[in-house]
């Protein structure tokens, strides 16, 4: 009986599958089936087998697609709207006010798609969002054919679609048996901080956790005046608290983490903790350094974010990517920590790791799901190609993204969206802009 053709063979320049670690594949083909890589062979092999569509691609780079493990998709609206501002004015004195008088389903419904456009055009195939209406940007999730953790949004004072933490949970698990056989959407629990949740909540959290198997994505340890209010209000670190209340574990994804001493390095790596670094967001609000190569060589899975466009400004993972990579040399003290290799497995499989998607997503193995994206290092400030994964992380930008499917399918072709209206979108947001600016501008004549 004959094998059934595959339905996509890319032929790439150079393939990187991530994993096994610090390879590159010259002249191999990649081929997909059912939206799952069935082939990885030399070019002349690949050749062989019978194919429905093959893609010559020529000077491209061929890697797993990228995975934006922290990031609040919404706040796109919010992008450049209180810029240059510490963490705590920024949160409280502009940003809580807003989303108080702006946020609503259409806000999310708008924000969400503007996001999802802007992380497809990145190289983006997954993302974590921790956002008000989870319900509406799953939806989001749905109908744009990306990948997505969505987090449920838990604090201590009422929110936007919730009047309490009560209220929130529920619909949350809601939500969870909505999507619990989506192909491509996860739903985790999303406690804001350990400032704006109580034990009493957490501990109902870690229940919930264990017994739906969920992830809990948080933001830990964002600045050291957290970690000073703690050790105030409860004699301990914030992360020392979580420990003591059982969230710990493979399950949990600590998003920050600027301020680590050796009893919190221990618990991370005892309790198999992931740790989510959003370099750029930390850099601009100057909430402090995470020591990633620290963490890296002690065992600890950390993955990269971009947090949201109110803080960063931008959804580009690449971007963040060489951040991070150079900003670990510079807190380490080395010019050998984390390398071009390493920090492009921070954003592909330490980030599907971290989302408990290992085993499906963020690395180019056969059986694993076709979510693969094309970097075109043809032009001129890539020449000459030595290593192509150096000149993807230190010399190419999120406009070299020529390509994308995720599941098998193409959300990106030659740098356009396949499944959303780009013009639509952009029309949307310059309305957003200019409702939420009006009334500042005449606040600020």
């Amino acid at each position: 009986m004959s094998q059934a053709p595959l339905d996509l063979l890319l032929l790439p320049s150079w393939l990187v599958p991530v994993e096994p670690a610090g390879v590159v594949l010259h002249d191999h083909g990649l081929g997909v089936r059912d939206g799952r890589i069935v082939l990885i062979a030399p070019r002349a092999e690949a050749l062989l087998q019978p194919v429905t569509r093959v893609l010559e691609l020529p000077g491209r780079l061929l890697t797993p697609g990228l995975i934006n493990a922290h990031g609040h998709a919404a706040m796109t609206l919010f992008r450049g709207l209180a810029d240059d501002l510490p963490l705590m004015t920024w949160l409280q004195e502009h940003i809580w006010p807003a989303e108080g008088q702006w946020v609503s389903e259409d806000f999310v419904r708008d924000g969400t798609e503007l996001a999802i456009a802007e992380q497809i055009k990145g190289g983006i195939s997954c993302f974590a969002d921790m956002y008000f209406y989870p319900e509406v940007a799953s939806g989001c999730v749905h109908d744009s054919g990306i990948r997505a953790q969505i987090s449920i949004p838990v604090l201590d004072f009422p929110i936007p679609g919730a009047r309490d933490a009560s209220e929130a949970l529920r619909k949350g698990l809601g939500l969870f048996d909505d999507l619990k056989h989506h192909p491509r959407l996860s739903v985790a629990f999303g406690p804001h901080a350990p400032y704006t949740v109580s034990d009493d909540k957490l501990e109902n959290i870690r229940m919930l956790a264990e017994e739906l198997d969920a992830g809990i994505h948080m933001h830990v340890h964002e600045t050291a005046f957290e970690v000073q209010q703690s050790l105030s209000q409860y004699g301990e670190r914030p992360l020392a608290r979580l420990q003591r209340l059982g969230l710990l574990g493979p399950r949990f994804q600590a998003v920050h983490m600027t301020q680590i001493d050796d009893e919190d390095l221990q618990l991370l790596v005892t309790s198999n903790s992931s740790v989510i670094h959003c370099p750029e967001s930390n850099l601009k609000l100057a909430s402090g350094f995470c020591p990633v190569e620290k963490l890296w060589q002690a065992g600890v899975n950390v993955a990269i974010g971009t947090d949201g466009a109110a803080s960063n400004n931008d959804l580009d993972l690449l971007g963040e990517t060489r951040t991070a990579a150079l900003l670990a040399k510079a807190v380490a003290g080395s010019a050998t920590a984390l390398n071009a290799h390493g920090a492009l497995r921070l954003a592909t499989l330490n980030g599907a790791r971290a989302l408990g998607l290992e085993q499906e997503t963020g690395s180019l193995q056969l059986g694993k799901l076709a979510d693969l994206c094309v970097f075109d290092l043809s032009g001129l400030a890539q020449q000459p190609v030595y290593d192509p994964v150096s000149q993807l992380i230190y010399s190419s930008g999120r406009q070299c993204v020529e390509h994308l499917w995720v599941g098998g399918k193409q959300l990106l072709d030659s740098g356009q969206l396949t499944r959303m209206d780009e013009q639509q979108i952009i029309a949307k947001a310059r309305a957003w802009g200019e409702k939420i600016g009006s009334p500042r501008a005449a606040a600020t004549n």
